[in-house]
């Protein structure tokens, strides 16, 4: 979802269209200083792409770094989704199912694969 909207900053760019045009005509952030700087958004929405994208193939290679950025993406894409409503519910929607998932499959049943209990 965030890779694609940095391929098409690309193809904004490259037909030279200005970043005024785009802000005046769609309301993609609450707050006025997102807004007015929608070009960089979309490149900082590019480079959470591609660490999300290497957080996916260092879990699916089993390494646990890949599970710590993984689980570290999702903690600031749910932190900072208020600040970036409304688009922010659905990216905080998918960050919040995706932490639940990583955390169940890390932390949610031991070696016999019984379930783990908080307190032993």
């Amino acid at each position: 979802m965030e890779g694609t909207a940095a391929l098409g900053l690309i193809v904004l760019l490259f037909i030279g269209t200005e970043q005024a045009s785009i802000a005046e005509h769609a309301t993609v952030f609450a707050l006025p200083y997102l807004q007015e700087n929608l070009y960089l958004m979309i490149g900082m929405s590019g480079i959470f792409g591609v660490l999300r994208i290497i957080g996916a193939v260092a879990l699916w290679r089993n390494r646990l770094w890949g599970a710590g950025l993984s689980i570290a993406m999702c903690l600031v894409t749910l932190s900072l989704m208020i600040f970036l409503l409304p688009a922010g519910l659905a990216d905080g929607l998918l960050s919040g199912t995706a932490l639940v998932l990583i955390l169940h499959s890390w932390l949610g049943r031991d070696q016999e694969c019984a379930v783990r209990a908080i307190i032993s």
